[in-house]
């Protein structure tokens, strides 16, 4: 009987997320954050100022929690709600100058993580591994 490589390759791929979102969720607790936290002051810190929903599409995090996310984030002063002069009804959220402080601090040792995490896989095989992800997971 031939292996079912598609269910092999399903099953890798879990056994493999599940290893590297324990590594990155040790890493950020290590500084005291919380997943969630990170990924949306992260987001900000690399794209600047977006909307709840576009945080949320960004994360990918609804938008129920988003909002608690956001609201611990504002109280600890590391992002700030801005209203859009255009749009009343719409509501920019953006780093500020503590949080930017926060992540220059901590994300080039997030990133020296994730770089270990792939240290064996060559530049041309992360480039296949994201070509084969994006087609898998239309």
């Amino acid at each position: 009987m031939s292996e079912n490589l598609s269910l092999k390759a399903f099953v890798v791929l879990m056994k493999a997320s599940k290893s590297i979102q324990e590594q990155v969720q040790k890493d950020i607790s290590d500084h005291g954050m919380k997943t969630s936290d990170f990924a949306v002051i992260e987001a900000l810190y690399h794209k600047g100022r977006q909307t709840i929903r576009e945080i949320s599409e960004a994360v990918l995090i609804n938008t129920g929690s988003i909002t608690y996310v956001i609201d611990k984030l504002e109280s600890k002063g590391f992002l700030e709600r801005i209203n859009c002069t255009e749009d009343r009804r719409v509501v920019y959220i953006q780093i500020t100058n503590k949080g930017k402080v926060l992540m220059d601090e901590i994300f080039p040792k997030h990133k020296k993580v994730i770089d270990q995490i792939f240290a064996d896989v060559s530049n041309n095989e992360k480039e296949q591994l994201i070509d084969i992800l994006k087609r898998a997971g239309k």
